[in-house]
């Protein structure tokens, strides 16, 4: 983007050197020729396009922008590593770009190491999804290690990808483990209601140990029951609630664990 936007500039620098230049050295035909005729011709739309060029490539390339109209990321960060962005807060930064605002975005990200740091990203949002902007959702964002200042939004669509920064972050919290992730991968998805729910009182990371009663469906369509236990955010509990139905995963061989599935930004 910096290149392309020091071409321009250089590209506008000759047009308008090379109007003056020609204005001020040019010599007239005769003597009957009107004074100033150097200053008019092809060459005075050297400038035009100069003052054209110039504020077109800067804003087609600024923060967000291009990425709106390829639906990529930036080349600097297409290969960066992804981590977990937490929405702190957003505002509209003024530009549009087809009627679609573009919005700064505070974020709190959390990287491969596990270590957290704020950051900012600039991105083109449609209209109807502007509301899905909250505090508190969690986003997949590429960063670069050398300069965590700012981040974008992961535009790759790879939503394994994302899902395995997520798992790893989960577990390096002590919310899940690799056992159950295991058993959520390989396991038979199925549906269970929830019988029960209790509320030990232990927290992690600001994730509440919740206790649950579940009737499991099997897949021909005969029923167990068991009891699991799971860190929710404050914001997940309401998808657990008494006589709820959830997406669940479990080992024929051990019907005793059982992992349930919840969306991140429910």
């Amino acid at each position: 983007m910096k290149s392309l936007r020091w071409i321009a500039v250089g590209v506008a620098a000759l047009a308008v050197a090379y109007y003056l230049f020609h204005g001020l050295t040019y010599v007239g035909a005769d003597e009957f020729e009107p004074a100033g005729m150097g200053w008019l011709g092809w060459q005075m739309v050297l400038p035009i396009i100069a003052l054209t060029l110039v504020p077109m490539v800067f804003a087609f390339t600024g923060e967000g922008i291009l990425a709106a109209f390829t639906g990529r990321n930036s080349a600097a960060f297409r290969d960066g590593l992804v981590g977990l962005g937490t929405i702190r807060s957003f505002a509209q930064t003024g530009l549009t770009v087809n009627d679609q605002p573009q919005v700064r975005i505070e974020f709190s990200v959390e990287g491969v190491d596990g270590k957290t740091f704020a950051s900012t990203a600039k991105m083109i949002v449609p209209l109807t999804e502007l509301a899905l902007l909250q505090p508190g959702v969690v986003l997949p964002v590429r960063y670069l290690p050398d300069r965590t200042d700012r981040v974008e939004v992961d535009l790759s669509g790879d939503a394994s990808m994302a899902q395995r920064a997520m798992n790893e972050s989960m577990i390096r919290k002590g919310i899940t483990t690799r056992h159950k992730l295991d058993i959520a991968e390989r396991g038979i998805a199925t549906q269970a209601v929830v019988q029960s729910l209790s509320v030990p009182g232990e927290i992690r990371d600001g994730h509440s140990k919740i206790e649950l009663g579940l009737a499991v469906t099997r897949p021909d369509g005969s029923t167990f029951t068991t009891r699991v236990e799971k860190f929710l955010a404050p914001s997940c509990v309401g998808q657990v609630q008494v006589g709820r139905i959830l997406r669940v995963h479990y080992l024929p061989e051990n019907e005793h664990e059982v992992v349930i599935a919840l969306a991140v930004n429910a």
